[in-house]
């Protein structure tokens, strides 16, 4: 990998591009110096169709001038701007530099905006249509990927909309969890489960739970077992949002539902992981797409 962190191939490139561009000017005086065998009435002897032949006209003076300007115009560029390897150019531009420019320009354009939006309660944004259309499109441009197009997730991501929240729903929670981001780990419980049978058992209970279809049978006999869960989910499994463990007695399941599905997630355990935003959005960006999420559920407060 070392011959593609080198310059060797930037200077391959621009050697390339300048042989190319002398090579033009060679070609064009070469042409105009070159003599060739002409017959009588200045045609060459190459004769198509019959009657259709070929002349040995000079190339026209316009089209000359054109190919020079043009040749001229490719060297300027390729010293006012980077083209040739690693060489940046006297003006200095860069896509890189263009880029950056454009966002600050375009976030000076708006600062005006979202410092409005930063001097409004989260409940007074989630109302604003302005607020809300910006917010929409945030959520559409990074967050849709995950949680959906209409914000109500699928298998490993949270439905935004129905108001339950693994760590916290409330405005302040929504704004650390898209600022610092959210690490969910399910470890591994059979071991401290036990058997086959009593993770089985556990399932069952975990169903009764949420008043899910369960074998009532089993599922009295991983009452006793599901002390080792209780830990994280609470005795009353209702969970504990300091911790991010989900309430299992809603009937809400974020990774799948039914006995084969408990079973899986306590012999396998799970991390989920919500990357931070902070490095992307600025605080008060945040702030307007926290208030549209929040907004998401709660549209009738």
């Amino acid at each position: 990998m070392s011959d593609f962190t080198s310059n060797f191939w930037s200077l391959y490139v621009a050697g390339i591009t300048v042989v190319s561009i002398v090579a033009c000017l060679v070609l064009l005086w070469a042409t105009g110096k070159t003599k060739h065998m002409t017959a009588s009435d200045n045609t060459t002897g190459h004769i198509w169709d019959g009657d259709l032949r070929e002349m040995n006209n000079p190339l026209p003076r316009w089209w000359v001038y054109l190919f020079v300007i043009t040749v001229v115009f490719s060297l300027a560029y390729l010293v006012m701007y980077p083209g040739l390897g690693s060489y940046a150019g006297t003006l200095g531009w860069s896509s890189t530099g263009q880029h950056t420019a454009e966002m600050d320009k375009g976030e000076r354009e708006v600062a005006p905006l979202y410092a409005k939006f930063a001097a409004m309660k989260t409940e007074d944004v989630a109302k604003d249509p302005q607020a809300t259309a910006i917010g929409e499109r945030l959520f559409m441009n990074n967050c849709s990927q995950c949680h959906g197009s209409d914000a109500r997730g699928s298998k490993g991501f949270p439905n935004l909309t129905d108001g339950d929240w693994i760590h916290g729903g409330t405005p302040d929670k929504i704004v650390e969890t898209l600022t610092k981001g959210r690490t969910g780990m399910m470890p591994p419980m059979a071991a401290a489960v036990g058997t086959p049978d009593d993770v089985k058992n556990v399932a069952q209970y975990v169903l009764s739970l949420s008043g899910s279809p369960h074998d009532s049978v089993k599922a009295a006999l991983g009452k006793s077992k599901f002390v080792a869960c209780g830990a994280c989910h609470g005795p009353d499994a209702k969970g504990m949002q300091a911790v991010g463990a989900p309430n299992l007695t809603d009937d809400i399941w974020l990774h799948g539902y039914g006995e084969a599905a408990i079973i899986a997630m306590v012999n396998n355990g799970k991390t989920n992981v919500m990357p931070a935003q902070a490095d992307k959005f600025s605080a008060a960006q945040i702030h307007v797409l926290a208030s549209y999420v929040w907004g998401l559920s709660n549209k009738a407060k």
